[in-house]
């Protein structure tokens, strides 16, 4: 059976199914007792695992615009969704770091890009449209009661086949790296340093000072970074990584879809190899968090390839981890050691518990219901609307059990 993407996952499903119709899905939903939607593989846990599975890149793909929106296939990877839109002159307002992930699946984790104003990519969503497990096909559009329940719906709530997204006029951005930022710069100027342009991603490996700061902006980026030098080559986030597919920077002018994203559309990050964990805190509790990780960093640092820091927007999606709150994002892209990895992330969560963290739901992280479900108000409401979308539990499994369900 097939790896997920990092390569530490096998699935353990007994059969794969690729419907060509809607009428062919349906089917396979009613009959299975237990299934999931397998997107793009880019999870490093069991959480679209089942006995079955159904991969929907067979499903027609056709792209529809009206107004200010676009739908799309929930199985487009975000990449072939921006050449789709590159054709029409429009864009998205933000990408995720990696532009080969699935729509569908972004928003069904919550999958987020960067920036004080920027939503997850769930925000952008306007409408979906989902087949139950009754084999009924229904479309929810913003606003509606249970909208805000079924955007992030963690492959729960039935299989989600199409998406309408907000779209905006093309845009132009530019980027530029800067490198070895002091530690204490960066708690001291932390609220400048993220709004210093629309997409900021801090790289650092926990070590003497903050290796890389990314800064993506539509306006161009001139001056130095609070004593931080700027870089006079591209760099990959992996300090001493070759560079040659990460997206272009040194303050060159780009198109959206060419700069937002850290790597080039049409190259493959990594053949897996990894593991990726990511916890979501309180934006006020931003620094304390990171500084309590960095008190970590030589039990951790033998483990990692780099970690990330970032910033996304509040928003009301129930289940989303910025839900009522604006966030930092702490990440780490471990070496597929999972023994080991498990071992540090016992630490790393017991280092944040003060903060109240909230794991990225397609990154591998221990934490079980018991310690999930305080967080989540809404909850309670989502798990009602499980039991209305899907009375019968088939897209239920093992990992919505151990992590959400109580």
């Amino acid at each position: 059976m097939t790896t997920n993407w990092g390569g530490n996952y096998t699935y353990r499903a007994n059969v794969v199914h690729r419907p060509s119709s809607l009428d062919e899905l349906s089917e396979i939903v009613v009959r299975a007792e237990r299934v999931r939607v397998l997107g793009t593989q880019h999870s490093f846990s069991d959480i679209a695992d089942a006995p079955e599975l159904i991969t929907l890149d067979g499903l027609p793909g056709e792209t529809t615009f009206e107004g200010a929106t676009v739908t799309v296939p929930a199985a487009l990877t975000y990449s072939q969704l921006a050449d789709r839109l590159r054709e029409e002159g429009l864009a998205l307002r933000n990408l995720a770091s990696l532009p080969h992930i699935s729509v569908g699946g972004a928003i069904a984790t919550a999958t987020h890009g960067s920036g004080n104003r920027n939503g997850n990519l769930a925000t952008q969503v306007a409408a979906l449209e989902l087949m139950t497990s009754r084999g009924e096909l229904t479309t929810l559009s913003r606003g509606a009661p249970d909208f805000d329940g079924v955007v992030v719906g963690l492959g729960s709530l039935g299989a989600v086949t199409r998406v309408t997204l907000d779209v905006e006029p093309a845009y132009d951005m530019h980027q530029r790296v800067f490198e070895h930022l002091s530690w204490d710069m960066l708690f001291e100027q932390f609220d400048a340093i993220t709004a210093a342009a629309d997409s900021v991603s801090i790289f650092t490996l926990w070590s003497d000072d903050v290796d890389q700061i990314w800064l993506k902006n539509r306006a161009e980026i001139e001056g130095e970074l609070l004593g931080a030098a700027a870089a006079t080559a591209d760099r990959h986030p992996i300090p001493g990584a070759d560079p040659v597919n990460a997206t272009p920077q040194l303050g060159q002018p780009g198109l959206w879809s060419d700069r937002l994203p850290h790597f080039r559309s049409g190259f493959m990050p990594s053949a897996g190899d990894e593991i990726q964990s990511e916890y979501l805190v309180d934006r006020r509790h931003g620094p304390g968090a990171i500084e309590a990780i960095l008190r970590l960093g030589d039990r951790i640092r033998p483990l990692l390839y780099i970690s990330e820091i970032r910033t996304i927007a509040a928003d009301e999606l129930w289940l989303s981890p910025q839900h009522g709150r604006d966030s930092v994002g702490i990440h780490f892209t471990w070496k597929r050691e999972q023994d080991s990895v498990e071992r540090a992330l016992a630490e790393v969560e017991r280092a944040l518990e003060p903060f109240a963290p909230r794991p990225h739901w397609g990154k591998l992280f221990l934490a079980d219901a018991a310690k999930i479900a305080p967080l989540y108000e809404r909850l309670p409401d989502f798990v009602a609307l499980l039991g209305r979308l899907d009375p019968r539990g088939a897209f239920r499994n093992a990992w919505l059990e151990r992590h959400l369900l109580r």
